[in-house]
């Protein structure tokens, strides 16, 4: 038992001293360019790939890839099904998910970052018969992020979004707002609250509290980050009687050319 205590105490030793990081904590190597859903000003440096899975209940498993094209810019696909963990058939979404982000304002001392944007990728499990995913997908953003120094960094962020997905006669216009804390050189704490002002109406699954969710990362080697999810703390989905749904989170980044 000892010496298993030893070899993690190393590990983790040369983790934090040795390997580049991820994007959490306070020696993050990339900007983190969303929280668990709502989407921040950060962008994917030019001449790097990130690519990114999320596997969440219900065997439901999307993955991502997003490429720094320019300066400040960067685009993405993503795709994903229902049920691909566990058994039975596999419902495989109808469209891949397609994501554009430019930062049209960098962050300077008084006045936060602004990006804006458009990504397609819903969460959960997509329904024909809506055109829509369980949580919908942004759609057309716009992204405000300022940070602070506070025992190591605290940021904050705000979305006004637009989404796609309103065959459910659900049109509003959209907000949220999140924090991101660091906590110590590896590990952020992420949390959102997503007002669900689009999905609120008696045809939605909202049930008009919002969705409250929360996150951890941990930047455990060179470009490589791994997270847990906590979604819909509050039961605000009416579609199911359980809350706080758990999901796990990996992303791994590079440069494209070496």
């Amino acid at each position: 038992m000892k010496n298993t205590l030893k070899l993690l105490a190393i590990t983790l030793f040369l983790s934090t001293n040795i390997f580049s990081q991820g994007s959490s904590g306070t020696n993050a190597k990339f900007e983190y360019r969303s929280l668990i859903d709502m989407q921040t000003a950060g962008v994917l440096e030019k001449g790097f790939v990130g690519v990114g899975i999320d596997v969440m209940p219900q065997g439901i498993v999307i993955s991502g890839i997003e490429v720094g094209v320019f300066n400040n810019f960067s685009f993405g696909i993503s795709y994903g099904a229902f049920n691909v963990i566990g058994s039975g058939i596999v419902d495989f979404y109808p469209l891949p998910g397609v994501y554009a982000k430019a930062r049209v304002l960098d962050e300077v001392e008084m006045m936060p970052a602004i990006a804006v944007g458009f990504d397609s990728q819903g969460k959960g499990q997509y329904f024909d018969e809506l055109n829509r995913y369980e949580i919908k997908s942004p759609g057309l953003f716009v992204t405000a992020s300022k940070n602070f120094e506070l025992l190591g960094y605290f940021s904050i962020h705000g979305m006004l979004n637009y989404t796609l997905e309103r065959d459910d006669n659900d049109k509003d216009l959209n907000l949220a707002i999140g924090v991101e804390k660091t906590i110590g050189s590896q590990i952020s704490f992420y949390s959102e609250y997503d007002f669900a002002l689009n999905d609120n109406n008696p045809l939605s699954f909202g049930d008009g509290k919002g969705y409250l969710n929360f996150g951890l990362r941990w930047s455990i080697s060179d470009g490589f980050t791994i997270g847990l999810d906590l979604r819909d703390v509050l039961n605000n989905q009416k579609i199911n009687t359980f809350s706080a749904d758990r999901a796990l989170f990996v992303e791994y980044i590079a440069p494209i050319f070496k």
